[in-house]
């Protein structure tokens, strides 16, 4: 497993289960850990909306929300809320490149 893998399932981990894609998350999730690394705790929901339309370009390229965040309703912009809080908390035990199990 790749240090993205690990970082992904650990982001994969905080976000409540009934708010998973039902499709195969694998790249999803590799998005968000790269958002982790290179916005850490700065990421933002248009970030984590960003990543998501990457990957549902390719898994359901006519889904009626790939489009501009801002062009977004507000519930479907907060539909972005879990995943955002994820990837924050788990870059907010990220310590030297490394994430640390304490959720301090």
């Amino acid at each position: 497993m790749s240090y993205l893998d690990d970082l992904a399932g650990k982001i994969e981990h905080e976000v409540p289960a009934d708010m998973l894609p039902q499709q195969d998350t694998k790249l999803l999730f590799r998005l968000y850990a790269l958002l982790l690394l290179t916005k850490g705790t700065a990421v933002t929901a248009f970030d984590v909306h960003n990543a998501w339309a990457l990957w549902m370009q390719e898994t359901d390229p006519g889904h009626p929300a790939l489009r501009p965040f801002a062009e977004l309703d507000p519930a479907t912009q907060a539909s972005d809320e879990p995943f955002l809080a994820a990837i924050k908390a788990v870059a907010g035990r990220v310590v030297a490149g490394r994430v640390t199990d304490d959720p301090a």
